[in-house]
């Protein structure tokens, strides 16, 4: 089961390779970490993962609340939030074809932000499926590079 967590941590030197430690030793697998400074000392990490059970989620928030760097960490899945990531992807773009991929992108609100000879690199920021459906609706046209930050949000209110 994937959930999101969101903590707030110090910005020090070690504190992902803490984190990140702590899930280790849990076997939690990771899918994807955001990490920002939010203040001076202080910064904000997304941090997606697939747990097998609700029990075993709320141990590795409990494991992950006791360190010392950690100012506090929430498990966000339920309550309701705001989600979003950004994926960058070079696709094999002759001229011939390139009116037509803006049309496929159009409706993804997509934007193409590089132009080469016989590619173009387009950025789009939306939900995990959007990011997903988006890649392939590129598919066919050939993608050469693909980039994606992970997961990053906030909850509402």
């Amino acid at each position: 089961m994937r959930r999101i967590m969101m903590a707030m941590v110090y910005n020090k030197s070690g504190v992902l390779s803490r984190i990140t430690s702590v899930l280790n030793r849990r076997q939690v697998n990771i899918e994807s970490i955001s990490v920002g400074l939010v203040e001076s000392e202080i910064s904000r990490m997304t941090i997606v993962v697939n747990v097998e059970t609700l029990s075993e989620a709320e141990q590795v928030t409990k494991q992950l609340n006791k360190q010392i760097e950690v100012v506090k960490v929430s498990d966000i899945t339920n309550d309701p939030h705001i989600e979003r990531e950004l994926a960058l992807i070079k696709v094999s773009a002759p001229p011939t074809s390139r009116s037509e991929i803006q049309a496929v992108i159009a409706p993804f609100r997509a934007d193409i932000v590089d132009v080469a000879q016989k590619t173009i690199i387009v950025q789009v920021v939306g939900t995990h499926d959007k990011i997903d459906a988006f890649i392939d609706v590129l598919r066919p046209y050939g993608i050469k590079q693909l980039a994606r930050t992970g997961i990053t949000g906030l909850t509402r209110g």
